[in-house]
């Protein structure tokens, strides 16, 4: 008389299999001997109930001890019952419509998710029902100029179930953020049953620009201005990210950090049609590191006539003897 087959036998692993090895086994399995590809329905039963325990921590420990006092509950160990056995319930032997949508959510057998051996589409096959396409993705690099007035760019994918080429204009709207999505509908995966077809959803990568960054519409720059003109003040040509120039008057004795903002001067938004973020303007007083002799004398003069303490605040707080 052959001797009955564990779970762990059934499986093909030790009886010491992680988790990961038991649930690897049973993969390779059930896509062998699922009977929506054609296997064997009865042994598709028995590595499926071997799954349903050994995946379950608790049943397992019940398993493996009936195991340990000399029990060998095999293939039947979650069926009748019987005396010396325990019962469960699974959806083994039920109705396979119910099985195949339990399987497509990822509920059957212990949260093992058949879709990823069978593309989802068990379930929905089984109960006949239209599927959407899923979505597919792919990005597209974009300039920092082309993100601030808009750019076309013409695309070339493939449709991973059929093979095919497609291609279509990407309208890349003004104020084009780093990161942004674009969404096509109906330019993705085909469906199945007469289902819709999924988006194709396209990314924005944008790259960094010299001068401006980028604050959603809003657009941050920082302006170098000498120490004469933060003296005693100017009037400077500021660039602006649509190509035109502003001018900024600057007071007489502006401090290093200042920023100003120009109205409607950043970047197109793209959540609000027809409006434009601010533009910032941070000045940065520039030191010079080399002087003439005549600079560095008419410097010194300035410096020795210069009775102001400009370090009074901070030597408030320094030791009083």
């Amino acid at each position: 008389m052959a001797t009955k087959k564990s779970y762990y036998d059934v499986l093909g692993v030790k009886r010491d299999a992680t988790d990961d090895e038991i649930k690897k086994a049973f993969r390779k399995l059930a896509a062998k001997y699922h009977p929506d590809a054609g296997g064997d329905e009865g042994k598709f039963k028995e590595i499926s109930e071997a799954y349903t325990t050994l995946s379950d921590p608790q049943k397992r420990r019940e398993y493996d001890q009936m195991l340990m006092f000399g029990g060998i509950p095999g293939a039947d160990f979650g069926g009748s019952g019987g005396r010396g056995r325990y019962t469960y319930t699974t959806n083994v032997g039920g109705d396979w419509s119910d099985i195949f949508n339990n399987m497509r959510g990822g509920d059957g057998f212990g949260g093992f998710d058949f879709s990823s051996i069978f593309g989802g589409a068990a379930g929905a096959r089984a109960a006949n029902r239209p599927t959407k396409g899923s979505d597919l993705t792919m990005s597209v690099d974009v300039s920092a100029e082309e993100a601030f007035r808009g750019a076309t760019r013409k695309a070339t994918y493939r449709v991973p179930s059929t093979g095919e080429e497609q291609t279509l204009t990407i309208k890349i709207p003004a104020g084009a953020v780093d990161g942004g999505k674009l969404r096509y509908r109906g330019r993705g995966e085909y469906g199945t049953n007469g289902g819709d077809r999924g988006d194709l959803v396209i990314t924005t990568h944008v790259a960094e620009h010299p001068v401006f960054k980028r604050d959603g519409a809003d657009v941050r720059m920082d302006l170098p201005i000498s120490v004469y003109e933060a003296s005693l003040g100017a009037t400077v040509e500021v660039p602006t990210p649509d190509g035109t120039e502003v001018r900024l008057k600057v007071p007489a004795g502006t401090q290093d950090g200042k920023t100003f903002r120009f109205r409607d001067l950043g970047a197109p938004s793209v959540k609000r049609k027809g409006s434009r973020g601010a533009l910032y303007v941070t000045v940065r007083v520039k030191v010079p590191t080399l002087l003439t002799k005549k600079e560095r004398e008419a410097l010194e003069a300035l410096r020795d006539a210069d009775t102001r303490d400009y370090r009074e605040e901070v030597m408030r707080y320094g030791t009083k003897r």
